[in-house]
């Protein structure tokens, strides 16, 4: 059973506690009123006493907090900014392959975007661009043909500086007739 304990406490108006309760002697905390007086906490878990988890203020008067998985202190406006994980925004806006398969950048991406196919009945180049000055790619698609069935249908997508390759996905596809029978995916980070 876990046990819960009062913490006692010495209140004096000079230290921001009420001129009424000035007392040299230890007096339980009001819960509703009392504030603990610390620079930080250690949270125990069943092993005993340990430093590992620690919520603390560094000299700047910033809350900061670590773990065992989180060493490094982590300001509590690095949480909030999601410096610990991923933010909705931040979400939206990632160079991952997944978030364009289809039909190119949506949400959390600058209107403006600008697709050009290259190909007519066959394409074989499909290019989002952040803007049709074209200096900046976003995701291409590369796209070989045998006849009428795609052979390779490749993937690319570019870091924000509209060059540079992140990643690369390339699916080699084998028919019976023209029908597609297996498809192999290689998936590699950019050169």
């Amino acid at each position: 059973m876990t046990e819960h304990v009062q913490v006692q406490k010495k209140e004096y108006a000079a230290r921001g506690g009420d001129a009424a309760d000035d007392t040299p002697f230890v007096d339980d905390i009001d819960f509703n009123e009392d504030h603990i007086d610390v620079r930080g906490v250690f949270l125990q878990g069943d092993s005993g006493q340990d430093e590992v988890v620690h919520l603390d203020r560094d000299s700047s008067g910033r809350a900061t907090f670590k773990d065992s998985e989180n060493t490094t202190p982590v300001t509590l406006t690095a949480l909030v900014a999601g410096a610990g994980g991923l933010t909705e925004a931040g979400h939206r806006t990632l160079r991952q392959l997944i978030h364009f398969i289809e039909d190119g950048p949506a949400e959390g991406f600058a209107s403006g975007a600008y697709r050009e196919t290259t190909g007519t009945v066959f394409p074989t180049a499909v290019v989002w661009y952040e803007s049709s000055g074209k200096t900046k790619k976003i995701v291409e698609r590369l796209i070989s043909w045998t006849g009428a069935n795609p052979t390779t249908d490749q993937w690319k997508i570019y870091d924000t500086d509209g060059s540079t390759v992140l990643w690369v996905v390339t699916d080699t596809i084998s028919y019976s007739g023209v029908f597609e029978t297996s498809r192999t995916r290689a998936i590699a980070a950019g050169p």
